[in-house]
């Protein structure tokens, strides 16, 4: 349940990139300083699709050289924090509604009972994208080499911070952006994840961004996807990005993130450039 939810979140977050920051395009960075341990910084999309988890020999071996693997959100078992514990979906929801909820959590392999009670964001987010064949995401994929190599494994942040901003959604906007994607035919939601996938094998972050923006923008009101904007993105980058600076005092870093937090002027590319870290993309 926890994979699920953490599909959610990195297909909301990716909504979010700005590039702003981006000088050169990439997502694959190596920051150095004199004054600290190399850090490589990897953006990642979370999906199991072959086109992103055949990882290259350039990322093997970095990922090989380093101390420490940081992740997005640490491993967590706690299931509750994604579930609703006062009600379910029957309470909110049309027959015709839940129909949809029942088909749509069969064909991602939930049980529905489980379904009914999710939080709605995190519904939404898993109704929206594409089912996973297997349980290895990027960043699992990415966690397990770590594991298998002998590394640290730590997370930038806490499951419970991870899904906070969402969590800020009142009940009847987490329903609305639910409500949003049930109306979403299955051809549109895999045109898009089709367009996103061959855009992060581009390394083309200001076209990520531009579909990312306009995806979400379809499903939340302008004034709380700008709130929602703060919350997911630049909040979230400064936690990170004086952990991850903290951790490199002493330890050599493979940084595995969600590409939306790479760029902007809170993304950790900036972060590293204003410690007095050199960046050079990793082709």
């Amino acid at each position: 349940m926890l994979n699920i939810c953490k599909t959610l979140i990195y297909a909301v977050l990716l909504c979010l990139l700005n590039t702003a920051a981006f000088a050169e395009q990439g997502l694959f960075w190596k920051a150095e300083s004199n004054s600290s341990k190399p850090i490589y910084l990897f953006g990642t999309i979370h999906t199991d699709d072959n086109r992103v988890t055949d990882f290259s020999p350039q990322v093997i071996a970095a990922l090989e050289s380093v101390d420490v693997f940081m992740m997005e959100v640490e491993p967590s078992k706690n299931t509750t924090i994604l579930q609703m514990q006062d009600t379910n979906l029957s309470t909110m929801l049309s027959a015709q509604e839940l129909e949809q909820v029942y088909a749509l959590a069969d064909f991602h392999v939930m049980h529905r009972e489980a379904a009914l009670r999710t939080k709605p964001w995190l519904l939404a987010v898993v109704f929206d994208s594409p089912r996973p064949l297997t349980p290895y995401a990027q960043d699992n994929l990415l966690m397990r080499l770590a594991e298998d190599s002998g590394k640290e494994v730590v997370g930038l942040e806490t499951a419970v911070e991870h899904f906070s901003a969402m969590d800020g959604l009142s009940r009847d906007e987490q329903v609305a952006f639910l409500r949003k994607v049930l109306k979403r035919s299955q051809q549109t939601k895999e045109r898009d994840y089709e367009r996103l996938v061959k855009a992060y094998l581009k390394g083309d972050a200001d076209k990520i961004y531009a579909m990312n923006d306009e995806m979400t923008g379809r499903m939340l009101p302008a004034d709380l996807w700008a709130r929602m904007r703060v919350k997911l993105l630049d909040e979230r980058n400064l936690v990170m990005a004086e952990r991850m600076l903290a951790k490199a005092q002493n330890a050599s870093l493979f940084v595995a993130v969600g590409a939306s937090h790479l760029a902007g002027k809170t993304g950790l590319i900036a972060a590293l450039k204003q410690a007095g870290y050199t960046l050079s993309a990793v082709k």
